[in-house]
């Protein structure tokens, strides 16, 4: 989870404005509104609200008023009503937890995220809210709640990564940046050291305070040489390159001509993620610039030790390396898909070379998943399916008809795939396989109708014709009696 302090803006709040868009549109919901007087609530336009920031806001010493972040999550691993409350401890953390603000929940995009909305100008003393080194104090803020309310305790996992067994100074810091720390050695003296996460000092420690050991279990040797042994059977063994460019992608345009920068280069393989995953056996791939791997790094979370690689076993009898490349962001995407068997990665895949056809896209690729998604994630998407059904209105929705005839439902933005007639069930699925017969129904539900509805008029206009309930016929037959 991340939060991004957006630049100050002006005295018309184009936040509020911006958020109110989302919200006519569909792809946005108001999930709260605090500190406003009792007359200006969720019922109100946006009009008074941004009316009654701008009152508050009145002062010759702030020309941006306008306060902006945004919280987003990892795609959907925590829930609108989950957002609202780490927003609302957040802001209380940040320093404008009495400031009016407004949260508004998106969900237009692969990740969730919310809107925060308020006011730089103290509303009791009408002074400025203190700005100095923002976004840092506002990484350590959220670093606080997310502690609090899931046990996210940096300075206990910080204590545990720093009690690993370790060779030498390099499997150090290749533990630090694999758990998103970073160790900078101190250029004044030399001998200590600094470690940080997202720009937030966490701790420094001194050289001497290292301990290397070269110590290890040959049991626990043997148990991982197993493990290799029996899953580069079951899985993808096979290494692709993996370029991360979104850091440059939020720079500025003159910064990118620059020739200096490079893209942030990882290698991943199925096999990898599957004993990280399964035995807190993390590998980290060795190589230079942009040039294959000429080692690994085995990281044991289980013994709390740092190998080196081929100490365990070689490379080049683990791992197959291939000169494949995949986009960062694209990667995350499809490993984040639920894939829980090769006749779904099949589907998947032929819908991925359709969508990306400049891609070289290999089924090695696409990871085996077979991690369930949220009750709430099936729900959203079983409810998009069914009206994709109806009207073909939902552009997240894809449908593909594999080899085998089954067809399938891709949902892009939340991730998913399924057979359909798991999703839909089996009436709503004959009734997509044989629509004509569900047209043939129709027209004779609506003859019947139709003659129902004649013969009704015509018992009505005798009954109307006669003065009386009863049937013409009946009368006729009476009157016969009487002759007689």
């Amino acid at each position: 989870m991340i939060v991004k302090v957006m630049k100050p803006a002006g005295t018309n709040f184009p936040g509020v404005d911006y958020n109110d868009k989302k919200i006519d549109k569909g792809k946005g919901e108001l999930m709260l509104m605090k500190n406003f007087p009792s007359f200006i609530n969720k019922d109100r336009g946006k009009q008074q609200v941004r009316d009654y920031l701008k009152v508050i806001s009145k002062s010759n010493k702030v020309k941006k008023p306008q306060f902006h972040a945004v919280i987003s999550t990892k795609f959907q691993e925590h829930s609108k009503e989950e957002l609202t409350k780490i927003s609302e401890d957040f802001m209380e953390k940040f320093g404008y937890g009495q400031q009016p603000y407004i949260a508004i929940f998106h969900d237009d995009t692969e990740n969730n995220h919310i809107h925060l909305v308020s006011t730089r100008v103290n509303k009791r003393t009408g002074k400025k809210i203190d700005d100095s080194y923002e976004k840092l104090k506002a990484q350590k803020a959220l670093a606080e709640v997310l502690e609090k309310r899931y046990g996210i305790n940096e300075e206990e996992r910080l204590n545990q990564l720093l009690n690993y067994k370790i060779g030498s100074f390099q499997q150090l810091k290749t533990l630090l940046n694999r758990n998103g720390y970073q160790l900078t050695e101190n250029t004044n003296d030399g001998k200590s050291m600094t470690i940080s996460k997202n720009g937030i000092v966490q701790r420094s420690i001194s050289a001497n305070q290292i301990v290397f050991s070269n110590q290890y279990s040959e049991k626990r040797i043997r148990q991982i040489r197993a493990i290799f042994s029996k899953y580069r059977q079951l899985y993808s063994n096979k290494v692709f390159r993996v370029d991360d460019y979104r850091k440059q992608e939020a720079m500025l345009p003159d910064d990118k001509q620059k020739d200096h920068w490079k893209p942030v280069i990882e290698f991943e393989s199925e096999l990898q993620k599957k004993l990280r995953d399964s035995f807190g056996i993390d590998i980290v791939f060795h190589h230079k610039d942009d040039q294959m791997p000429f080692g690994y790094t085995l990281i044991d979370h289980k013994a709390g030790i740092i190998w080196k690689g081929s100490d365990i076993m070689k490379m080049g009898d683990l791992f197959r390396l291939t000169s494949v490349i995949m986009d960062k962001r694209l990667f995350e995407k499809l490993k984040d898909y639920n894939i829980p068997n090769s006749e779904t990665k099949t589907v998947l895949l032929k819908f991925l070379k359709a969508k990306y056809p400049e891609k070289e896209l290999k089924d090695f690729m696409l990871f085996e998943n077979k991690k369930l998604k949220s009750k709430t994630t099936f729900d959203t998407v079983r409810s998009d399916v069914k009206e994709y059904l109806k009207n073909q209105s939902k552009e997240d929705v894809i449908l593909i008809k594999a080899e085998d005839e089954k067809y399938y439902a891709i949902h892009t933005r939340l991730h998913f795939i399924s057979e359909l007639r798991t999703l839909v069930g089996e009436k709503q699925y004959q009734q997509f396989l044989n629509p004509q017969l569900m047209i043939n129904k129709q027209t004779e539900n609506n003859s019947g109708n139709v003659l129902n509805q004649v013969v009704n008029e015509m018992i009505f206009e005798w009954t109307k014709s006669s003065g009386s309930t009863k049937d013409p016929a009946e009368n006729e037959l009476k009157k016969r009696r009487k002759k007689r």
